[in-house]
Order: C-alpha cells, then sequence, then structure tokens
C-alpha cells in the first residue's frame, strides 16, 4: 500500500501514525491506543446511566433543576448550596474522602454550584459512601433507598 492511498480520506486515521512518524524522524511506531473496555461495557453504561438518573431526579427534587445555573443556588437560609443543596463543610468532607484534597469554604461552595463536580461528588456520596441520608426529604419522596439498591445489585 502506497503513502497516497494511505492517506485518503477513509484511510486518514489509519495513515495518521506514519504520517507522525515520519514528520517527528522517530524510528519506532508508536504504540496503539488503548481502548477501555468501560465505555464498551453495555451493562456498564446501563448501571451509569441508571446513577446519572438518580442524579437528576435528586437535584430537580433539591433545587427545582438540573445543570448549571445563572445564578447561585442557595436553600435553608444559606445553609445549602447548588443543585445538589449540599453544606460547604460535606463538601469538604466528601472531596478530601474522594480523592485528598482539602477545600476552602469558597472553594466548597463554588464546587457546589459546579453541576458537573457537583454531580461527581453527589454519586460519590450515594454510590460508594452510601450516604443517602444526607438528603433525608428527596430520599423519601423519590424513594432513592431502593433506586440505589437495585442498581448496585446489577
Amino acid at each position: 500500500m502506497d503513502l497516497c492511498h494511505l492517506i485518503r480520506k477513509e484511510n486518514i486515521l489509519r495513515a495518521l501514525p506514519l504520517v507522525l512518524l515520519l514528520a517527528t524522524g522517530c524510528t519506532t511506531q508508536p504504540q496503539a491506543p488503548v481502548v477501555s473496555s468501560f465505555a464498551a461495557d453495555p451493562r456498564t453504561l446501563e448501571i451509569e446511566a441508571r446513577k446519572d438518573d438518580v442524579l437528576r431526579q435528586l437535584a430537580q427534587c433539591e433545587s427545582g433543576g438540573t445543570g448549571d445555573s445563572d445564578r447561585p443556588i442557595y436553600g435553608g437560609r444559606g445553609a445549602f448550596v447548588g443543585r445538589f443543596q449540599f453544606m460547604p463543610r460535606t463538601v469538604i468532607g466528601f472531596v478530601r474522602d474522594m480523592d485528598g484534597r482539602n477545600l476552602s469554604v469558597p472553594e466548597a461552595i463554588a464546587l457546589a454550584h459546579d453541576y458537573e463536580q457537583a454531580a461527581a461528588l453527589a454519586k460519590f456520596a450515594i454510590f460508594e459512601r452510601d450516604a443517602i441520608s444526607h438528603w433525608p426529604l428527596c430520599n423519601r419522596k423519590l424513594g432513592l433507598r431502593q433506586q440505589v439498591e437495585v442498581i448496585k445489585s446489577m
């Protein structure tokens, strides 16, 4: 197969390592990227989709919406923040437990207002630390305990 054939539109991804190899003057072939089996596993995808659905339900119940908000969200006279209505000290504790970082109160408030980060933290709290009790009203209203048990049994 000649170089011109490799560079055709349908073969560009196969040709890219060769082009990079020639352009950089390297003498060894780069390693092929590792494809994660996580992304291809339908069971794992179903579990993650169900977890994300639980998080959407929780955010909707706690703050009336999902996703980032145009303005900061406070509840309980300012004691609770963000879509998941975290207390800043709870955010600090879970982040320390999750990845060892020590946040200040302003950093914890900023994290709680960032939907993606707060959702990841809520997912950790619910599915890794079994901390559904941090959301007592929505836990009962949504039947979170039962939903989590079903997901964990999958």
